[in-house]
């Protein structure tokens, strides 16, 4: 991989500065209204359009994690809704390294939220003929206790990771 130090070093920066203009030129025709799981929305005298700019957790760990394997191997659980829960997770992960949280207590706000995304979740589960049940829960609490241990909260509670939930 070619890092942007060796491209300028090459003399090679035009086109790394063509890529950085065009990048500006998107972002800054309309403002950022939102960020939804690595997409950065932007809204245009009343049309959202969607730029996909890659924004995945930096570590490692969470990055070749398989999400809710479990749930995707099972067929009672819609792929197009256990991918919500993914993003969910994945959101999580954001906040964390963008937060990066002191303590367990900071942590447990971070991921109360995440649960309660899960929560409305529930709704599309069972409007797709599913439902967060005993498997799909012990599935999604032990996602977010990996993703407390991944980023250094092995400590954390389980069931305090997921306090928030209604299912």
């Amino acid at each position: 991989m070619v890092s942007v130090s060796m491209m300028l070093a090459r003399g090679s920066w035009r086109p790394f500065r063509r890529y950085l203009s065009s990048i500006w030129r998107i972002m800054s025709a309309a403002g950022p209204t939102s960020v939804v799981s690595g997409a950065v929305q932007y809204r245009d005298t009343g049309r959202i359009t969607e730029q996909e700019i890659a924004v995945s957790p930096t570590n490692q760990q969470v990055a070749t994690h398989a999400f809710l394997r479990g749930m995707y191997e099972d067929g009672y659980f819609p792929d197009h809704v256990v991918d919500k829960g993914k993003a969910i997770l994945l959101r999580l992960c954001e906040r964390i390294e963008a937060e990066r949280p002191s303590d367990l207590a900071a942590l447990y706000v971070l991921t109360e939220a995440a649960t309660e995304e899960f929560n409305t979740l529930e709704a599309d589960f069972e409007a797709a003929g599913s439902g967060i049940e005993t498997t799909a829960r012990e599935m999604i609490a032990e996602d977010f206790w990996f993703v407390a241990s991944a980023y250094g909260f092995a400590e954390a509670d389980a069931e305090e990771l997921v306090a928030a939930r209604d299912w």
